[in-house]
């Protein structure tokens, strides 16, 4: 049978693109952990699995992978620990720097740094992956559980990070972002996507963070101009954990009992979202406080749309009310928007009826202290920009998920 050009060119193409001698090399836990399992990073081809034995692996130091298309999977998030706790650097516990890796089912702990960082790798997956540090909540905790920047293509599903003294989940400086199915629970932010573009954030669990969902843009940094992000169907519960940020973070100006908090980001749209026990705000639209020289930086919320989702009734938002010396609405009948009111009209509802309340700041950079707050009615969407169509990681990062 005589084969067409077309089906002869898609054979070559799979060829090629697949490893010809991939293997697994295993890697069990027990004495010199550290340097099978570097070795065993540093002598993996492309294509290979770098298959983790059940366990706890105490490590005394940092693990990188630089080899484009590795896996590097356990034995479940429960079953296979990286155990840092007598990491001597300060490093991250593992740092990917390769393109196509995939990070699935174990665990990391007590790391001094960050948990896991991938910088500048493309198309990357974390799955089933959970980062924690046991001792809860402090200032003295890695800043970031999962740290993914600088790349294209992310896939974040079915992980759980906890105790981190910045954000639990953080996404920055990238695009084509899809966080999913994943839990962020006692870190300062559970999870925040900053500078970054075409993310979704959809059915995870985020509660007893300092704030549960963070949209940022911040200034000074290599990529800018961050926004066409969804906020989608999560549980966003009781966020009230007080700010353990070591002084100077931009998340330790935070304030304790934020639901999502968007920040000089741009088409962001909130729906679907089930929001509980937020004693300073469910949702908060924000412009960017600090002084700032970046001439790229737009500091002010814009197009941001906060469709149908669904609020608890009771004591919510009295922190902000205290803070106001403010109090026209009874118990439970606090707007469920708060926005600082700068940048023109910038916050919009699906239809009339869903109230906000305006701040009605003077100024980028005015502290609460000059507020003169006031119930205000979202407008409709009418002449907002439609969002891209295209939002979340490739759906080619999918197939490596699957088991």
């Amino acid at each position: 049978m005589r084969m067409s050009a077309t089906l002869i060119a898609a054979a070559s193409a799979l060829a090629l693109a697949a490893p010809l001698h991939a293997k697994t090399i295993a890697v069990a836990a027990g004495e010199g952990a550290q340097t099978r399992l570097q070795e065993a990073l540093i002598l993996a081809a492309p294509g290979d699995v770098v298959e983790l034995g059940a366990g706890r692996f105490v490590l005394t130091d940092g693990l990188s992978l630089d080899v484009k298309g590795v896996t590097l999977r356990g034995k479940g998030m429960d079953a296979t620990v990286l155990d840092f706790t007598g990491q001597k650097g300060a490093g991250e516990g593992l740092l990917v720097t390769s393109d196509e890796v995939t990070l699935r089912d174990f665990a990391v702990e007590n790391t001094k740094g960050d948990g896991i960082k991938s910088k500048g790798a493309d198309n990357v997956v974390y799955y089933r992956v959970r980062v924690t540090w046991t001792g809860g909540p402090n200032e003295t905790n890695g800043a970031y559980g999962i740290y993914p920047v600088e790349s294209t293509g992310v896939l974040i599903d079915g992980c759980k990070v906890s105790g981190a003294s910045d954000a639990g989940i953080y996404v920055g400086q990238s695009a084509g972002i899809t966080v999913r199915h994943s839990v962020a629970e006692g870190n300062v932010a559970g999870i925040e996507i900053e500078n970054s573009r075409n993310a979704l954030v959809t059915r995870n669990y985020v509660t007893r963070n300092t704030g549960g969902i963070l949209i940022f843009d911040l200034p000074n940094l290599p990529r800018m101009g961050g926004g066409n992000v969804r906020v989608e169907d999560n549980l966003v519960i009781a966020n009230d954990t007080p700010n353990f940020a070591p002084k100077g973070n931009i998340v330790a100006s935070v304030p304790s009992g934020t639901g999502i908090m968007i920040m000089a980001n741009d088409d962001v749209r909130i729906r679907g979202n089930t929001l509980s026990g937020h004693y300073t705000a469910q949702i908060m639209v924000v412009t960017y406080p600090n002084a700032f020289k970046d001439p790229r930086y737009n500091p002010y919320p814009r197009h941001v749309q906060v469709g149908y989702n669904t609020f608890s009734t009771g004591n919510q938002n009295r922190d902000t009310l205290g803070r106001l010396q403010a109090d026209p609405y009874p118990a439970g009948a606090f707007p469920k928007v708060l926005w600082d009111g700068l940048g023109g009209t910038q916050v919009f509802a699906p239809g009339a009826g869903l109230t906000a309340i305006n701040l009605n700041f003077p100024k980028q950079g005015a502290g609460l202290d000059q507020a003169k707050p006031q119930p205000f009615d979202l407008p409709a969407f009418t002449g907002v920009p439609p969002m891209t169509a295209y939002v979340g990681a490739p759906a080619a990062l999918d197939n490596r998920i699957t088991p």
